[in-house]
């Protein structure tokens, strides 16, 4: 996902649950992915971070199902609500009230997750010891102050 289309391409992405009960389109780039290393993040998903996909919610449809949602409060205070197939309980996206005009979609779930590589890292003081970030990557050792750099982080990989 390194690679931003020409102008006159439309990037679509489909994905889903595991058990297929639920489909979604994305139709246009993502703002960013990155990969959180909080202990939110680390719990949600079982692992040792979790990966973020950020898209314009005017880009997203959900094709068929219909995803069960579900709110919660982050460590952090923030309110936020997550989607998850019924079935076979996969985590697909959230959603934040502090940006209601983007979904935070869990890039696993794309039918092709080739070329998925995050911008940044973020919550790198609780990234488990074993994990290596590449070179040149942005890190931050807590939230960043302004997503926005990720957003351009983003945009400037794919140029190159």
């Amino acid at each position: 996902m390194s690679r931003s289309p020409r102008e006159d391409e439309m990037i679509i992405r489909e994905g889903g649950c595991q058990c297929r009960a639920i489909r979604y389109r994305i139709s246009g780039e993502p703002l960013t992915v990155y990969a959180c290393h909080c202990t939110d993040c680390q719990r949600r998903s079982g692992s040792a971070f979790g990966m973020t996909m950020i898209v314009r919610k005017n880009q997203f449809e959900v094709l068929t199902g219909t995803p069960h949602v579900f709110d919660f409060v982050e460590t952090s205070g923030r309110r936020r609500s997550g989607a998850f197939c019924q079935t076979c309980a996969i985590r697909l996206w959230g959603e934040s009230m502090q940006q209601p005009d983007v979904i935070f979609l869990r890039p696993g779930s794309l039918d092709d997750t080739s070329g998925l590589e995050p911008t940044a890292h973020m919550w790198t003081r609780s990234a488990q010891p074993w994990v290596v970030i590449p070179d040149g990557v942005l890190q931050f050792r807590q939230q960043p102050d302004d997503m926005m750099r990720l957003v351009s982080a983003y945009r400037e990989r794919g140029r190159n």
